[in-house]
């Protein structure tokens, strides 16, 4: 089994979702548990972004509709230029996006 990459990263993401599940429980539509996490994370004082579009290639060319990561943390977000041999275990729409 290989080693996760950001271990304490995901662990703090891990406890932001259960934090929001537990206080909200399931049947909300999407924006509400947006904007739950959104200040869980600002309180915990995480880096993060709310949305971030990602432009998927496909054989070269851009496809015409695109990728939205509902949220995006800074510290992961940097791991493609410091751990790019450890590739595969990222999500599979890194490798195809532009940005």
């Amino acid at each position: 089994m290989e080693q996760v990459i950001y271990k304490s990263e995901a662990c703090q993401i891990i406890g932001v979702c259960m934090e929001v599940y537990n206080i909200l429980g399931y049947g909300f539509a999407e924006v509400v548990y947006k904007d739950a996490m959104e200040i869980e994370f600002v309180e915990r004082s995480m880096q993060h972004k709310r949305e971030h579009l990602h432009v998927i290639k496909y054989k070269g060319k851009i496809l015409q509709h695109n990728f939205l990561q509902i949220l995006h943390c800074m510290k992961v977000s940097s791991w493609k230029s410091r751990q790019a041999k450890k590739e595969s275990q990222m999500m599979p729409f890194l490798k195809h996006s532009i940005t």
